[in-house]
């Protein structure tokens, strides 16, 4: 007999992902399942699966894993992250107004914030931990890259590598609107120099102070939004001089609002989550 799973669909700033609570069902096969249901004619339609579990140490709350749209696990989400506070708490599986959350880069806080008056999450701050701008399982030039240049396809590409636990490459443009987001992004994620493969993120300093930002994301190719790409990007533009250590990312989903904290280092995102739809789909 076929097994049947209640899911839910969420989105933050336009990132979205199917989310099933491990806790009431098992998924045996998730790689396979991601790339199953995220399909847009014939699954559910998404940028991928993730997974909400409770947590096997007692320094979290909860887990989240996060399978992409072609299979592979990802190590962290911050939209992701944050459609996972929203489930929790209006969804019932918690009280608390912070959360911490394993994922494969660490634990992660998230600060919910409500609308008390109708007792739901309007938007949620995670704390990222700090970035990292040397790591040569993601990225092999051994100093990191702070606006240095890689060849693709007989042109050279000015970039940054920000690690946020997972890799980004975030390439600063004039004009964002003629950047072929799909050709550069899908050969950039590739390239030799990272041998994980790395999300890509196309950005532009606007004449208002924020940063416009599109996204070529490791294993889902263009999507809408991405949190841990938002703080790269933040990151990358504080690095070379381009802002501040607060930054407006404006992505084609939505608005997120970025600080690489001086106190503690940490980078701290705030954005909004919001469910689209649930349903019952056959494993």
């Amino acid at each position: 007999m076929t097994e049947t799973i209640k899911f839910v669909k969420m989105h933050g700033a336009g990132n979205d992902y199917i989310y099933v609570n491990t806790l009431l069902y098992n998924i045996p096969d998730p790689s396979s399942a991601a790339i199953k249901w995220s399909a847009p004619h014939t699954g559910i339609g998404s940028d991928g699966l993730v997974l909400i579990g409770g947590s096997p140490i007692p320094e979290a709350d909860f887990s989240m894993r996060i399978f992409n749209a072609d299979g592979s696990e990802a190590m962290m989400c911050g939209n992701a992250s944050r459609c996972i506070g929203k489930y929790l708490y209006e969804k019932g599986l918690t009280r608390k107004t912070v959360i911490r959350l394993l994922t494969l880069s660490g634990v992660k806080t998230l600060h919910l914030h409500l609308n008390k008056e109708e007792n739901m999450v309007e938007t949620v701050t995670v704390d990222m931990l700090s970035p990292t701008l040397v790591n040569e399982h993601q990225c092999a030039r051994p100093s990191g890259m702070t606006d240095e240049e890689l060849e693709v396809k007989g042109r050279k590409v000015k970039g940054t590598f920000v690690s946020m636990g997972n890799p980004h490459f975030v390439v600063f443009t004039d004009n964002i609107d003629k950047v072929d987001v799909a050709g550069c992004g899908a050969t950039l994620e590739r390239h030799e120099v990272f041998p994980e493969r790395c999300n890509i993120e196309f950005a532009q300093m606007m004449e208002n102070g924020s940063i416009r930002t599109r996204v070529w994301e490791r294993g889902s190719g263009i999507t809408m939004a991405c949190g841990t790409g938002a703080c790269a990007t933040a990151v990358a533009a504080a690095l070379t001089c381009r802002s501040g250590r607060k930054s407006t990312v404006v992505m084609d989903g939505g608005v997120l609002n970025i600080e690489w904290s001086e106190d503690d280092g940490h980078v701290y995102m705030t954005g909004p989550a919001a469910f689209v739809f649930e349903g019952e789909i056959a494993l």
